[in-house]
């Protein structure tokens, strides 16, 4: 795919405007996704913008804009964006994989065909960046996952997924940053909080990071 081309452009409702581009889900495409939402934030009637995987909407002042406008806006100004590059943080993850940390690492292993050691090493040794932050507050969807290691969704979610917990969705691994429903693979958990809404900061990680999964311990 290539991020030259024009994203789709979809009202969401009166004030809102959505910038999706074709999957797959790329660091190339994400910068400019990045790059978009800075310029888009200097245009008259633009109030908060939302990055997402592979898209950013928009939201405006119907008094001083409108989708049709910001759509023209964005068709000119997409050809020329340059991807932008967030200045992230490295930063360290330490987890417990398999066992009750992990239940899903032997299923993760039998669909990968992989033994759930090998599983552990390469979702550990890859490097990550942070897409954007969703779903819940706090939780990172990031991209680098080795593609040998994607892994579907559970058929059956979990009505409450641990806190902390480590999981592979498709081609994407993130971390739960509380207690909730959910359908990703668990491998691992974390004794790092991902998010405290009385801390001057509330998020562990930002768009832009660079997170690296360290095995603190292995249960196969």
């Amino acid at each position: 795919m290539s991020t030259a081309a024009l994203p789709r452009l979809h009202p969401l409702g009166d004030a809102a405007l959505l910038c999706e581009l074709p999957a797959p889900a790329t660091l190339a495409a994400q910068q400019k996704i990045w790059a978009l939402a800075a310029l888009a934030g200097q245009w008259p009637g633009v109030g908060e913008l939302l990055p997402g995987m592979n898209n950013l909407t928009l939201t405006f002042d119907a008094t001083r804009t409108d989708a049709q406008e910001l759509a023209a806006r964005v068709t000119e100004a997409w050809p020329g964006l340059e991807a932008a590059s967030i200045a992230g943080r490295d930063i360290e993850i330490p987890v417990a994989y398999g066992g009750e940390d992990g239940p899903d690492l032997a299923d993760v292993a039998a669909h990968t065909g992989l033994s759930p050691a090998e599983v552990v090493r390469r979702h550990s040794e890859a490097h990550y960046i942070v897409y954007f932050l969703g779903f819940l507050p706090g939780f990172a969807f990031m991209g680098g996952l080795p593609p040998e290691l994607a892994t579907p969704r559970r058929s059956e979610p979990r009505v409450a997924v641990p806190a902390r917990s480590v999981g592979i969705g498709g081609e994407q691994t993130g971390i739960y940053p509380l207690v909730s429903p959910g359908g990703w693979q668990l491998i691992g958990r974390t004794r790092l909080e991902l998010f405290d809404p009385r801390a001057a900061s509330p998020t562990l990680l930002r768009p832009g990071d660079r997170v690296r999964f360290i095995a603190e311990s292995v249960r196969t």
